[in-house]
């Protein structure tokens, strides 16, 4: 077996851990500091919104052009009075955005991009693009975006319990926070692909919150008939006997998306890919955040404010105190020694049958020592 998979062996068994549901005091802190870097960077900044949304021209060139990018930029914005986004594509062609231009202001743009380039009129290829295009888009995304949160809600309340539908539904905001903060920072620009994009990973953050969530709900069932484990001591025993498999799905899924956004988008030049790959890559990484340090944190704070956990936590503390005062070692590493899926009576039943059951067989089958 390899180094990772012992690890994640001796994790998922409860031999070793990291107390993250203890610590979630800085998890909480560190995703508060970060977001509202994200709303500063938005409010202040503002999302670059692409020609999609604000209506414009989109003029492509022929293959192999000799001029650079910030030539074609200056040419496009002394012929049109506007801020000018130029692209050069993997074919060595120029794809350049200037917005808000009409039909007529369109063509004497061409001509003098014609004129600057060196190159025919007719070869250039233009393209004129609504607002009210992008608006639908938009608006079709908000509903999708809030139809797909009112949907998951209801299902985790369903499944599991409120609370953590409420814990996955603050997840899911915090991506979508971060991610379009940090596009509002970087100033890329935002187009149906960022959308798109958008929308993606939200399922990819789903999946890892539902994967803990699930180890949580049957690691508690009948938590109360016992007194060695609390509700937040139970929740980080999930979340470290699921982190080796949600770092591993993580790294499988930014992977490919790596390779668009800083081979594809960086090193090739195909800008059009950095559209969706950033907020890919963004999102993946925020949601393998929140769904280990934010998501089941937030949980195991909601349920241990009920009476019953309440009650519980009271009893594992006291018994532990009582363990300590006999001089016995009391069972309070989270982080060690398996955990009982079994009540504290029954593991005593089950333990007193086994050794009965040795006992009555032991010297079966053994030579009693007397001589026929």
């Amino acid at each position: 077996m390899s180094k990772l998979g012992n690890l994640g062996a001796r994790l998922h068994h409860g031999e070793i851990g990291y107390d993250f549901v203890k610590n979630r005091k800085i998890w909480y802190g560190i995703s508060i500091l970060i977001t509202i870097t994200a709303i500063v960077g938005l409010a202040v900044r503002g999302l670059h919104m692409g020609i999609e949304f604000q209506g414009g021209a989109v003029f492509t060139t022929p293959k192999n052009m000799s001029a650079s990018v910030s030539q074609a930029e200056g040419y496009a914005e002394e012929a049109s009075g506007h801020d000018a986004i130029v692209q050069k594509l993997g074919d060595g062609s120029l794809r350049i955005q200037i917005a808000g231009t009409d039909t007529a202001q369109s063509d004497q743009i061409k001509e003098q991009l014609a004129e600057d380039l060196k190159v025919e009129a007719e070869k250039i290829n233009a393209d004129l693009v609504g607002p009210s295009w992008g608006d639908q888009i938009a608006n079709k995304a908000w509903q999708g975006l809030g139809i797909f949160l009112v949907l998951v809600v209801i299902y985790l309340a369903i499944a599991f319990e409120w609370r953590m539908a409420l814990a996955a539904f603050v997840a899911l905001i915090h991506d979508i926070t971060i991610t379009v903060g940090i596009y509002a920072l970087v100033g890329f620009e935002v187009t149906p692909g960022t959308v798109i994009g958008l929308l993606t990973i939200l399922g990819y953050s789903l999946y890892d919150t539902v994967v803990v969530f699930d180890s949580l709900k049957e690691q508690t069932r009948d938590i109360t008939k016992q007194t060695r484990w609390t509700y937040a001591e139970i929740a980080n025993r999930s979340i470290n006997s699921t982190l080796v498999r949600s770092i591993n799905t993580t790294v499988v899924a930014l992977l490919p998306v790596a390779g668009l956004l800083f081979i594809g988008g960086g090193v090739l030049g195909a800008g059009m890919l950095n559209d969706i790959s950033l907020s890919l890559f963004v999102g993946l990484a925020a949601g393998a955040y929140s769904s280990i340090f934010i998501a089941t944190p937030l949980v195991a704070d909601l349920k241990e404010r009920e009476p019953q956990m309440k009650a519980l936590k009271k009893r594992v503390l006291a018994k532990r105190a009582q363990a300590a005062a006999k001089g016995e070692s009391p069972e309070d590493d989270v982080a060690s020694g398996p955990l009982d899926d079994e009540p504290d009576d029954a593991a005593a039943a089950v333990v007193g049958a086994r050794n009965q059951s040795a006992s009555r067989t032991r010297g079966r089958g053994r030579p009693s020592g007397k001589r026929r």
